[in-house]
């Protein structure tokens, strides 16, 4: 079958941020299927085109994937208008091609929740099976975390929420949360499959080793300012309201009035808050945070397997804890990193259940840097949820494994 698979900040792996699209694409064109991506230019990401736009995109194949990239620039650090008019704009012309181009299926993942829009118009103008992807409870996550207020808004939002939920066929939600809420809507469970982000073994394995999870490749790195002896904990992803990284700040302020100084940690990303990150921890003489700019999937692996923890860390908001599924996690444990997690939900039940790393309770920076603390004094534990954490990765979250489900419920759809 044809798919045509819509998803606004699609990159290859030569980008900085998520691949699953790529991934899952890929598997599809393994199983005999032709795939045209449907995105636009992500700050983040790699498309794989170089060529001029002509009327406002470029066409091309990447990896045996079809690629149609729309002359859209949006970044993390965009203000909330900007980013809106982005996302219209990207699904009025998606529109467009789903009722236009020849294809047999449409697929469409968010965010942002716009993408639904298309496979809204698939369904209802053309007959077309839709199946549709939720990353994010849109907007049960704005209106916690109060970024959106306006009512009208929240309710066009809601509206286009259960729109897009009520025209799809099939639907998948990457966190049990997710999965919850959409069957809220009214959905049949039967209709909704759980297919988590997954973890990408081949491109980790370096980092990862065979057995302990902490084996150095040759392509490993450690940042300027980090000591072959020091404890290096990382963070990989946005720096925005979200993500709650002033809560990292704070822990790395009480280790310096221990005089911790053995204990870095690396911030790798770009976001709308970092500007402000980054003024703070001058302001405060925290030399025990590192900021770095986003890096490919390659060097990511290379830094990951130079360090000893992973930070997987999200503002205090109860909706993020069983309806989010951070990439960051996946690399984290596919990497053989233990994770330090700071809230509630779905992952920290994973990481006490695994043994593959450390749970403490949001919003205290002294249990914060406790764990780190006790990371950083006990390096043979950490080696020991680093193996627990590679298990995981390998048994439960292969990419492999979950891709194979991906395309079976496409399949099952069509």
């Amino acid at each position: 079958m044809k798919v045509l698979y819509f998803h606004q900040h699609f990159s290859t792996p030569r980008g900085s941020t998520g691949i699953r699209s790529y991934e899952m694409a890929r598997r599809l064109v393994a199983r005999g299927h032709k795939v045209t991506m449907v995105c636009g230019s992500y700050g983040g990401g790699h498309t794989g085109l170089a060529g001029p736009f002509t009327r406002s995109r470029r066409t091309g194949i990447v990896d045996d994937i079809e690629i149609i990239e729309f002359d859209l620039s949006y970044s993390n650090a965009d203000g909330f208008l900007t980013r809106s008019v982005t996302f219209l704009r990207y699904a009025l012309r998606s529109i467009g091609l789903a009722l236009t181009c020849r294809y047999d299926l449409l697929f469409a993942t968010t965010t942002p929740l716009t993408a639904g829009l298309p496979g809204i118009a698939a369904r209802w103008l053309r007959g077309k099976p839709f199946v549709f992807e939720v990353r994010d409870l849109w907007p049960e996550l704005p209106r916690e975390m109060g970024v959106i207020t306006n009512p009208v808004v929240l309710w066009a939002m809601g509206l286009l929420e259960w729109a897009s939920y009520r025209s799809a066929h099939r639907l998948i939600g990457l966190s049990p949360g997710i999965v919850e809420g959409i069957v809220r809507h009214g959905v049949s469970s039967e209709q909704v499959a759980l297919i988590p982000n997954a973890c990408d073994l081949a491109i980790f394995s370096a980092s990862a080793g065979e057995s302990s999870g902490r084996v150095a490749a040759d392509i490993a790195w450690r940042p300027d300012g980090v000591r072959e002896s020091d404890l290096m904990a990382i963070f990989t992803g946005a720096h925005g309201i979200a993500n709650g990284l002033d809560a990292v700040l704070d822990s790395a302020l009480v280790l310096k009035q221990r005089g911790r100084d053995d204990i870095k940690i690396v911030l790798v990303g770009e976001g709308k808050l970092k500007p402000t990150l980054e003024a703070r921890a001058k302001n405060q003489g925290l030399s025990n945070i590192i900021f770095l700019n986003p890096v490919n999937k390659a060097r990511l692996a290379g830094l990951m397997a130079r360090a000893d923890l992973g930070l997987q860390i999200l503002a205090n908001v109860p909706a993020f804890y069983y309806g989010t599924s951070p990439n960051k996690f996946f690399d984290y444990i596919a990497a053989g990193l233990p994770v330090l997690n700071n809230y509630p939900g779905w992952l920290a039940e994973l990481i006490e259940q695994h043994q593959c790393g450390i749970v403490v309770q949001p919003d205290d920076p002294d249990a914060f840097a406790d764990a780190l603390v006790r990371a950083a004094d006990d390096r043979s534990a950490l080696t020991v949820m680093g193996r627990n954490a590679r298990s995981l990765a390998t048994d439960e979250f292969n990419r492999d494994k979950l891709a194979a489900q991906f395309a079976d419920w496409l399949e099952g759809a069509s």
